[in-house]
């Protein structure tokens, strides 16, 4: 049920100046969507006959977002708002963008160029009206996603909204209409015009929002979207494993990421994290049906990287996630010393551990086979971590007690690659004994550590 007292004040009086300026006002798209559903909608967007010429004199504050495509964007007190002119477009040829775009005059025109029928309603909460001329909402509530007229015709116009469909159908938990999911492998070849970084965003969209994420995931491989966006994936289909997990590697992967945290990192690692056991398995001795797969983490950090860089993430995402795959598949060893901590602790830093022991939970309650013993493990080595980590030892060169310019002065040497040196092997000395982190004590151990230093 709508109701007028769910949509911000500043939102409302957006709306009210539009209509004193005798133009139509309609929340349209995804908002009026989530609040059918019950939720608290996020983004706003407004649809009127209003020209963006028009739009920007009524307003204080609009950047020119789209002009030429009749949006701007209104910033209000709290909220960016898009306002669009009701336009129809003309014949999409490549597959991203409309040739041409005509501005109208009436909603029911505009509604009817949009992707699924849950996003082609509109709602005037001023009056209380609800153009809905798709059966949007009834579509809501059979919990059923269906394209807009031709879904053929509705996805060849825009590559992307195969992908979209699969986001949503996660995200919102609707199952695809029989013809809009048939649609989506006939159009896969205007799909791969799309750019990576518009399928990079709605991939985030699935795993961060996927109701679960495994859902989307499922979807992108019997669409055929999942061999267009990480074909590497696809070999782990039904690849077996062995006697520590119940599932093959695509399915332990689908139940790891819905396991993981709704942290992008974290579900991306998860996603990835066992993408290169079928290149690193090999037979199991003794165990026919069964594989090894010695240095996967490490193979699969590579793996990952690439696929990442491919889908345009930013580096610092990228480097954070290779770091996961790689790190998480050692075991822990109660035996271990704390200076063996340490190292691990160095190795791959304090900031990145949550994230870390986030993945391997989630790993370890994927196998579906002796879950309790792995997180036990798990629980014990969390525990010595965070004790070396409330303990503040030195980890990282930054954190020595003395700097590369003492360095130089002790030794009598200039700036370059034997500074650092130095300052790793005292770092080695100090995870080793960190009551060595004193000024005086690494003073005095300048001379041991330089000793076999070439020259």
């Amino acid at each position: 049920m709508l109701d007028a007292k769910a949509v911000p004040a500043d939102v409302m009086a957006l709306l009210r100046t539009l209509r004193a300026a005798g133009k139509q006002a309609w929340l349209a798209g995804g908002a009026v969507r989530d609040l059918l559903l019950g939720k608290v909608a996020q983004d706003f967007d407004v649809a009127t006959d209003a020209l963006p010429e028009q739009v920007v004199k009524l307003f204080p504050r609009v950047v020119p977002t789209g002009m030429q495509h009749g949006t701007v964007t209104v910033v209000t007190g709290e909220h960016n708002v898009e306002v669009t002119t009701f336009r129809g477009e003309g014949p999409y040829l490549d597959g991203r963008r409309p040739s041409a775009v005509t501005f109208l005059g009436d909603i029911d025109g505009d509604l009817a160029r949009r992707d699924f029928t849950v996003n082609a309603m509109a709602w005037d909460p001023i009056d209380g009206v609800l153009r809905d001329p798709f059966a949007g909402a009834e579509d809501l509530r059979r919990c059923r996603l269906r394209a807009v007229g031709d879904p053929v015709a509705r996805f060849r116009e825009d590559g992307l909204r195969p992908l979209r469909a699969v986001r949503f159908a996660s995200t919102l938990r609707l199952a695809l209409d029989p013809a809009t999911r048939r649609a989506i492998p006939a159009t896969l070849e205007i799909f791969s015009k799309v750019a990576m970084e518009r399928v990079r965003e709605e991939l985030i969209k699935l795993l961060v929002r996927g109701a679960p994420p495994s859902r989307g995931l499922r979807l992108l491989h019997s669409t055929g979207l999942l061999a267009r966006i990480v074909p590497e994936l696809l070999e782990s289909v039904r690849f077996a494993q062995n006697r520590y997990h119940r599932w093959d590697v695509w399915q332990h992967t689908l139940r790891c990421v819905d396991f993981a945290p709704a942290d992008l990192v974290v579900r991306l690692a998860a996603l990835l994290h066992d993408v290169a056991k079928p290149r690193c398995a090999a037979p199991k001795e003794g165990a026919p049906g069964e594989h090894t797969f010695y240095d996967h983490e490490k193979v699969g950090a590579q793996l990952a990287a690439a696929i990442l860089q491919r889908l345009k993430f930013p580096r610092r995402e990228t480097e954070r996630v290779a770091l996961l795959v790689a790190e998480h598949n050692w075991h822990f060893l109660p035996e271990w010393n704390d200076a063996t901590v340490r190292r691990v602790l160095a190795r791959i830093g304090p900031a990145e551990i949550p994230a870390l022991w986030a993945l391997r939970r989630a790993d370890l309650k994927a196998r579906g086979r002796l879950v309790e013993e792995g997180l036990a493990n798990q629980a014990e080595a969390e525990v010595r971590f965070q004790r070396e980590i409330d303990r503040a030892a030195a980890l990282k060169v930054s954190d020595l007690a003395i700097r590369g310019e003492d360095v130089m002065r002790e030794l009598h040497i200039g700036p370059g690659r034997e500074v650092g040196e130095v300052l790793a092997r005292l770092l080695e000395r100090v995870i080793d004994d960190p009551d060595l982190n004193t000024r005086e004590a690494l003073l005095r151990l300048l001379p041991e550590v330089t000793a076999s230093y070439p020259q």
